[in-house]
């Protein structure tokens, strides 16, 4: 190993390279580029390796090449022979693999970091010098050798671990039939029971509804934070952030969302960027193959396998991150650039127990139409007001799916997503709930494209709505067990943000349409006694109330973002939530008739931009 330790002139004055760097002296790479790159792994706190390969000067197979040269040993490149021992993850995490007898070593390895290091210091983990090659070369080949098994392990993982958490642990037909005997018998009783008696089960569902909306208004005392300008980190200490950005035929967005990820304020050597890909979406691929990709990003393909969802893509990846902390995007999101940062300090100033923040969601294709206002308007109210004060609260949240930052080691602990569940999100949030963690409040904001037509407008929120039920099922199977662990006001913050969402969603048109009959034509005149006005007491209480839940939510959200020209429009949010509860009943009926469906969104087709961001290129 010549000239390891020789002294350069850098920005820092004299100081060696560091040796996995020092040795591309021999081997044509220029010195100036290596003096930099030895700067900055000093300056974020990395190791050389990482900082040159992040700066784009030279390639990873060039650098690995480089490596098997200086260290005297085959480099494999194209079809990687590996041996029956090769296991996923343990492999491709190690770095390390069997390969086939015939080969040209008995070993492969692909370090990374400060194991790079190690091995130019004559310290091999296999005792002697196995073949070289890149980690995503070693990648590929242990994924091409089990796929059938890496998909069920991306499947199936949460069932196996923890089936009393898992959707598919019980068969959802026997439950969707209990439920409707339930719902039929009570219709029956309400015909046949004594009206005394109906009148008292109609006014508990009254006063339920009505616990539901409180919590909505509620959330408008609560003031929303911002991020403190002195609560960064600096360089050295910001913790290596995994990306992971799940695409399905998502072409036309790869142009926007490479030029987002690439505009992160933060240390590149630092980041471990990941595109999550089905084997089958050619056209995507072919996409981010002809895409300036940010440094260090990966393309990860997932096996073929059922159910053909974004947490099964999600679970394939998420043994492969290599951050402390974990962000899902998708893909037509465009953070802001200052959002890791932010995240990494929030956590890092933070409870332990604080397992995820959730970013703000931002509608940014407003001009499109009146759809996309109002839906605007919804995610203003949901993430700029009540996720702020569910966070303050400490009460379980369902999470956004999108601009949601992890705890890695938590997100694993809980064994990741539920592939089954058709908004893993909420699914997930209940679930961190459960197991004792929070979710906190990330003020930094994601932009994102919303659908303009109706069409697919009711598809994604059909799939919401069915997914939200699903979680319903899938935590509500113990009620005992869930109460115990979310507490009194968790449990009922649980069931008003979960299965009250559907609830209130599918019964919208009719308690809201009666009770705007009752006030417009038929009158309400009180009669005599306190039982016998209940009531409609509590009706007149819960149509005031609901509508002060959809419209104030929505007003402060457009306060606190500045968007004086879209509070308009907020007196149109009754008519929105109607398509809300068409929605719902839609996600009801595809619960029974394709419960593993994923609705496919189609994005880049805004054209429109308040912020610019959705047309960034």
């Amino acid at each position: 190993m010549s000239i390891l330790g020789l002294p350069f002139v850098s920005q820092a004055g004299v100081s060696p390279l560091p040796p996995d760097l020092a040795f591309l002296l021999d081997h044509g790479v220029d010195p100036a580029a290596l003096a930099k790159a030895a700067d900055r792994a000093r300056a974020w706190g990395t190791d050389g390796a990482s900082a040159l390969l992040a700066s784009g000067t030279v390639t990873e197979e060039a650098y690995y090449r480089a490596l098997a040269a200086e260290l005297g040993t085959p480099f494999l490149a194209g079809a990687i022979p590996l041996g029956p021992g090769a296991r996923y993850p343990e492999s491709v995490v190690a770095g390390v693999a069997p390969l086939l007898p015939g080969a040209p070593a008995a070993f492969v390895l692909a370090p990374r970091g400060a194991a790079i290091a190690e091995v130019l210091g004559g310290r091999s983990p296999m005792g002697r010098m196995p073949a070289l090659t890149t980690p995503r070369a070693l990648r590929e080949a242990v994924f091409s050798a089990n796929p059938a098994g890496i998909a069920a392990a991306a499947a199936d993982s949460l069932q196996v671990h923890r089936p009393d958490w898992a959707l598919k642990a019980r068969p959802m037909g026997p439950t969707l039939a209990i439920a409707g005997l339930i719902a039929g018998l009570a219709v029956v009783a309400m015909v046949e029971l004594p009206p005394t008696l109906v009148v008292g089960l109609w006014t508990a569902v009254q006063l339920v509804l009505l616990a539901m909306v409180t919590l909505r208004v509620a959330a408008v005392s609560v003031e929303a934070e911002g991020v403190a300008a002195d609560a960064c980190l600096a360089d050295a200490d910001l913790p290596v952030y995994t990306v992971f950005v799940a695409l399905h035929r998502e072409a036309a967005v790869v142009p926007r969302l490479t030029a987002a990820l690439s505009a992160f304020d933060y240390p590149a050597a630092k980041l471990d960027i990941k595109f999550v890909i089905e084997a089958h979406d050619a056209e995507t691929a072919a996409a981010l193959a002809a895409a300036a990709l940010p440094p260090g990003a990966e393309i990860v393909v997932v096996p073929p396998g059922l159910p053909r969802t974004k947490p099964r893509a999600l679970n394939c990846a998420l043994p492969l991150a290599r951050g402390t902390c974990l962000v899902v995007y998708d893909a037509e999101d465009v953070p802001d650039p200052g959002q890791l940062r932010a995240a990494a300090a929030l956590f890092a100033r933070s409870d332990p127990r604080t397992a995820c923040l959730q970013g703000r969601l931002v509608i940014d294709n407003q001009r499109d139409g009146p759809l996309p206002k109002c839906f605007a308007l919804e995610y203003a109210a949901l993430f700029d007001v009540l996720i702020p004060a569910l966070a303050a609260w400490n009460v379980p949240i369902p999470l956004g799916g999108t601009s949601t930052h992890f705890r890695t080691h938590i997100l694993r602990a809980v064994h990741g997503w539920d592939a089954w569940n058709v908004t893993e999100d909420a699914d997930l949030g209940l679930r961190l709930a459960r197991a004792g963690y929070r979710v906190g409040d990330l003020p930094s904001s994601t932009f994102e494209e919303a659908p303009a037509r109706p069409g697919a407008w009711l598809h994604q929120r059909a799939r919401w709505m069915k997914g939200f039920i699903q979680t319903s099922f899938t935590h509500g199977r113990q009620p005992r067990e869930t109460f115990r662990q979310l507490g009194a006001f968790g449990t009922l913050a649980a069931i008003a943000l979960v299965p009250g969402t559907v609830v209130c969603a599918l019964a919208y048109p009719f308690l809201m349409g009666h009770a705007a009959y009752r006030f417009v034509f038929a009158g309400v005149e009180p009669v005599a006694g306190f039982w016998s006005n209940l009531p409609t007491g509590t009706a007149v209480t819960v149509f005031v109330s609901g509508l002060l839940a959809m419209l104030l939510p929505a007003a402060l959200g457009c306060v606190r973002r500045g968007w004086w020209d879209l509070l308009p429009y907020v007196p149109l949010m009754p008519a929105y939530f109607l398509l809300v509860s068409a929605g719902a009943w839609l996600g009801l009926v595809e619960l029974v008739l394709a419960p593993d469906r994923w609705n496919k969104t189609e994005h880049g087709l805004s054209r429109s931009s308040r912020s610019g961001a959705l047309h960034r290129t």
